[in-house]
């Protein structure tokens, strides 16, 4: 299994670069995750996103569907779109360190 590293820490990823064990991910983490697929900075609405993608995966396993995550973020779709423009719900779930939300391709 690949590793990668950020915030000076060595990680287990899949194939596609998802965290094997989200317990491994890290806050700073975030920041480089987010560069690497093209967002530049992280703001308030990210993190609000981040953390609530983690806070679903705790309790159900998987990460919110975009539609879900409109519905339970406090982010509209179109403003998810806007934040995560190449898939909401897989490049949230990436950036927070969880694996790939069952649905996204």
């Amino acid at each position: 299994m690949p590793t990668v590293t950020y915030a000076g820490t060595q990680v287990l990823v899949n194939e596609e670069g998802f965290f094997t064990d989200p317990e491994q991910w890290r806050e700073e983490m975030a920041p480089e995750i987010a560069r690497e697929a093209g967002i530049p900075a992280l703001t308030e609405q990210h993190w609000q996103v981040i953390k609530h993608v983690r806070h679903e995966y705790e309790l159900r396993g998987t990460g919110p569907t975009v539609r879900a995550l409109g519905k339970t973020s406090g982010v509209s779709v179109k403003e998810l779109y806007e934040l995560f423009p190449k898939g909401p719900a897989k490049l949230a779930a990436k950036t927070a360190g969880i694996p790939k939300p069952r649905g996204c391709i």
